[in-house]
């Protein structure tokens, strides 16, 4: 036998495998039911350190309107988040809501603009403020309220050549089994994969979202997607042949939540 042989089998079957991994998902499979995009909201400040016990009792003002979209359907989920690893002009807080419609977060962002919370000093005297609305296709949570736990972001731009479809893609065939499995071991809470659905940063960019159960559970992740990679090269290959890693970034932050 041809001693090149058993190289070129294993490189064929290399690219046969990443072939499927970005082939599109409709293509492989019908199993997965398609779910209804999930749109968040997302207010980000950066206030200053002296006003942090201020901006969490703003925080607590806010439970009323957002408890009672949530019981009425209106909302799947909403949080608030503390900036764990700080930047230069970053953000220190946030506070989100999700609705499996854009009227569904619109309309819960009226009811704030009309009860005045929205310029509450502490709010006015942010030393900056922006707004970013996102949509994901692939999702998944556990319903109930979390506090104290962390949410970890991480973004990710994709490269000129790659597919239109390259985030579904990658979710479905990557990602999304990962979280899945993370979800039912209760390492997580909650995961999503996120593009902008009013586009304020770069064409191309999407978010991986997960909040970790706890502070051991960010660990059980990196554990997961170690042993993931190790066992499963390919699918880091099939990962970087979509995606410009000179443009990733990482956030980490503390996490009060709850879902529907």
């Amino acid at each position: 036998m041809n001693k090149k042989m058993p190289r070129l089998v294993a490189a064929l079957g290399a690219v046969a495998t990443i072939a499927f991994l970005i082939t599109p998902a409709a293509a492989q499979t019908s199993e997965a039911k398609e779910k209804p995009p999930m749109y968040s909201y997302v207010g980000n400040w950066s206030i200053p350190r002296a006003q942090w016990a201020e901006m969490d009792k703003n925080t607590a003002s806010s439970q009323k309107i957002l408890d009672k979209a949530l019981s009425s359907g209106t909302l799947v989920g909403y949080g608030n988040d503390t900036n764990l690893v700080h930047v230069i002009d970053g953000p220190t807080h946030d506070e989100w809501w999700s609705a499996l419609s854009m009227a569904g977060i619109i309309n819960v962002l009226e009811q704030f603009y009309q009860s005045g919370t929205t310029t509450a000093p502490v709010l006015a005297g942010a030393g900056k403020h922006w707004d970013e609305i996102y949509v994901s296709r692939n999702y998944n949570w556990h319903a109930g309220s979390y506090k104290n736990v962390y949410t970890h972001v991480s973004s990710y731009k994709l490269k000129p050549d790659s597919p239109d479809d390259a985030v579904e893609r990658l979710s479905s065939n990557v990602m999304v089994p990962f979280f899945e499995k993370l979800l039912g071991d209760g390492a997580i809470h909650e995961y999503e994969i996120d593009t902008e659905a009013i586009h304020t940063d770069t064409p191309g960019t999407f978010w991986v979202l997960y909040i970790a159960a706890n502070a051991e559970g960010l660990d059980k992740v990196n554990s997961a997607l170690e042993q993931t990679l190790k066992t499963n090269p390919l699918m880091g290959q099939a990962f970087g042949s979509m995606v410009d890693f000179t443009a990733h970034r990482d956030y980490l932050m503390r996490t009060n939540v709850t879902f529907k």
